[in-house]
């Protein structure tokens, strides 16, 4: 006799696994479709392969600590301060003190992330892994913005391309980054390094948004002109650096499925929306999806089925409106900071000028990208 599920999730990723684990707690018998490789991910100690890493907020974190998959120091750093320039003497300073939190956002390794989640998914009973899509009364799709699944259920994909790709490695710095993660907006680049290896390290996790060319031109220099483009623009805020991975690269758009549910499937994550990276929000997006998605389905009436479209269609309203929002800020500011014209040049730095002698504004975003 075949086995009978309550849930199938397509996408053993972050998103994924952690929905599982959240619906399991509700006694929802689970099914995860799994990737061949899906447990062969860095292991601490290990020669890195991976090199992404994330900024997760204080409600991711609240989410996977609840789990109990929350990475210990060092893979998990926290963010004291934030610094962000312009590209003509604008500057922004953030800090934790100013929202009375012990940090406005924690830099979490991936691979560890993976690692905690796929021994938290092995131990529960009430997951079981497959290698192929079941039958369950509901289907979540968490494949990432590549799903192949979307389409099967008739989820439109709108793509608005950036010009830019983002690059990403890990460096090593001569002098400890003190828990500062620092961002760059120069020519229509945008540069990010956040601290990596516990409070007291000196590692960094560097994305950088550059054009399709340049990038094309960065990825084949050799480590030390790497380094020194990248110190071009950073000057010794950090003092030197030295790569010690390889780069990694991927395009960059805005997409959005034009709906998230139907009768018997939902989407979730990236399967759904993708933003810019500049704002460092994407997982804390995906994560807030499947909090929101599972606790729609604990408080469902008695009598509705897990896949009833008038109950997934709650889940959909309440998630659209803070990813819109997102989306429309990032795409905004990469708008204003990718115009090369003097003119914007001026506008935009006379603007973050006034935005820093705002307290109370400072305060606000300063929130928000915490997550309160």
């Amino acid at each position: 006799m075949s086995k009978s599920f309550d849930v199938c999730i397509r996408g053993d990723g972050v998103v994924g696994r952690s929905l599982a684990l959240l619906l399991a707690r509700e006694r929802l018998r689970v099914a995860l479709v799994t990737r061949p490789d899906s447990a062969s991910a860095d292991q601490p100690g290990q020669a890195r392969t991976d090199v992404r890493a994330y900024a997760l907020n204080s409600a991711s974190r609240q989410v996977l600590e609840s789990l109990r998959v929350w990475p210990e120091a060092p893979f998990a750093t926290p963010v004291r301060e934030m610094r962000v320039w312009g590209d003509d003497g604008g500057r922004l300073d953030f800090s934790a003190d100013s929202v009375a939190q012990e940090a406005l956002a924690w830099i979490v390794d991936v691979p560890a992330l993976e690692q905690q989640l796929i021994q938290a998914v092995r131990y529960q009973p009430q997951i079981e892994t497959v290698q192929a899509p079941v039958k369950a009364a509901l289907t979540v799709i968490c494949e990432g913005r590549q799903s192949r699944s979307r389409d099967e259920f008739g989820a439109h994909w709108t793509v608005k391309p950036y010009p830019q790709k983002a690059i990403a490695a890990r460096l090593e710095a001569d002098a400890p980054h003190g828990g500062v993660a620092r961002q760059w907006f120069s020519g229509g680049d945008i540069l990010a390094l956040l601290p990596l290896s516990g409070a007291a390290g000196n590692s960094v996790a560097l994305v950088w948004s550059v054009s399709v060319e340049r990038a094309a031109a960065l990825e084949k220099l050799a480590p030390e002109e790497f380094c020194a483009a990248l110190q071009a623009v950073c000057g010794e805020e950090v003092g030197s650096l030295r790569l010690t991975s390889e780069r990694a690269s991927w395009p960059l758009a805005l997409s959005r499925a034009d709906h998230w549910v139907g009768p018997g499937w939902a989407l979730a994550g990236d399967a759904a929306h993708t933003v810019h990276p500049l704002s460092g929000q994407g997982l804390n997006l995906g994560l807030a999806d499947a909090a929101c998605l599972a606790s729609v389905l604990a408080q469902r009436e008695y009598w509705r089925e897990l896949g009833d479209e008038k109950l997934l269609r709650r889940y959909e309203r309440a998630r659209q409106a803070d990813v819109s929002a997102m989306g429309a800020v990032t795409d905004g500011l990469h708008g204003l900071f990718a115009q090369p014209d003097g003119r914007w040049q001026a506008l935009r730095n006379w603007g973050m000028k006034g935005f820093a002698r705002s307290a109370l504004l400072k305060r606000w975003v300063a929130r928000q990208a915490a997550g309160l």
